[in-house]
């Protein structure tokens, strides 16, 4: 019995000594430096590197509100989809899409679907009265886009951090002015491009306070802004209820001051994008479509949706 057991001893200790080996090795084996692309390319010293900036966690940041107004045109797709790859980079942004129509239309409608992105799909029409050439357009579809979100947030407690802005279909944002807007204590503003006859208009900062305007259409207007210009705290609208696009007495180009002395004054304004000099969205505008060619009735065999 004994010699069995040797024997067996003796087939198992090599084994073991591999396995106390393997082990000795691994734990004694320190890991090596990671070389960033730049020190490998190069040559590093191999200095300690410098530790990336703390982000600020997703959770945390306020929500983005867009409301944009839209209506049926041929490029109306087109614009939506521009805006939305937009928006789709964006963190935290939910978007409010008004559409000038007594009923949610079907290419909205499909569209927001698979659009990707957080979004709030409301219907309001213009009554025919204010669609004549010179007056203020999209103030129904705005207004309902407030209303919306005032009764979304009117039972939760505060505080909510949130930032409203307006985005028409037909312009151009870059992401930066995102980050630009979030902080929006009260309201914010910035430069727009190709606007008002001009390359940009802007709001004029000395001291970091807006003293003027930089505008090409009625400087003496008490906020001399585009729609596109502008962002403000969710605790402002929320704070100031009754603050909305007016229909009665309100002039073409002067909506945005109409609005704007609601809830604040020129004093309390804040510049962003570099003290106002930098110019974050473009008023782009879709050039208008030629169909001259398009039949008066349907003659393909499919039917596309553009």
């Amino acid at each position: 019995m004994k010699s069995l057991l040797f024997s067996r001893f003796l087939l198992l200790l090599p084994w073991v000594l591999i396995v106390i080996i393997v082990l000795d090795i691994d734990s004694s084996r320190a890991p090596l430096p990671a070389l960033s692309p730049r020190g490998a390319a190069e040559g590093g010293s191999g200095g300690a590197r410098p530790p990336a900036p703390r982000r600020r966690p997703e959770a945390a940041l306020p929500t983005i509100y867009a409301i944009t107004p839209t209506y049926s045109r041929p490029v109306q797709k087109a614009e939506l989809t521009r805006l939305a790859n937009t928006f789709r980079q964006v963190s935290r942004l939910h978007w409010i899409l008004v559409e000038d129509a007594a009923a949610r239309s079907e290419l909205v409608t499909r569209f927001v679907a698979g659009a990707g992105l957080p979004c709030t799909h409301l219907h309001v029409p213009t009554p025919r009265r204010y669609k004549r050439p010179g007056l203020p357009r999209a103030t129904e579809q705005r207004n309902a886009g407030l209303a919306w979100l005032r009764q979304r947030h009117q039972h939760l407690p505060p505080p909510q951090p949130g930032v409203l802005f307006f985005a028409d279909d037909d312009n151009t944002y870059s992401l930066e002015l995102f980050q630009e807007m979030r902080t929006t204590r009260k309201v914010s503003v910035w430069p727009v491009g190709l606007v008002g006859g001009r390359r940009y208009e802007r709001p004029v900062v000395e001291n970091g306070k807006v003293v003027g305007w930089y505008t090409g259409w009625r400087a003496d207007r008490p906020f001399a802004i585009d729609m596109a210009g502008f962002a403000v705290s969710l605790q402002v609208i929320l704070s100031h209820p009754k603050a909305v696009f007016k229909r009665r007495g309100s002039q073409p180009g002067m909506q945005e001051s109409d609005f704007l002395k609601q809830i604040t004054t020129v004093e309390e304004l804040e510049p962003k994008a570099n003290n106002c000099t930098k110019v974050l969205v473009w008023h782009t505008r879709t050039e208008k479509v030629n169909l001259a060619n398009e039949p008066k009735y349907h003659l393909d065999t499919v039917n596309i949706e553009v």
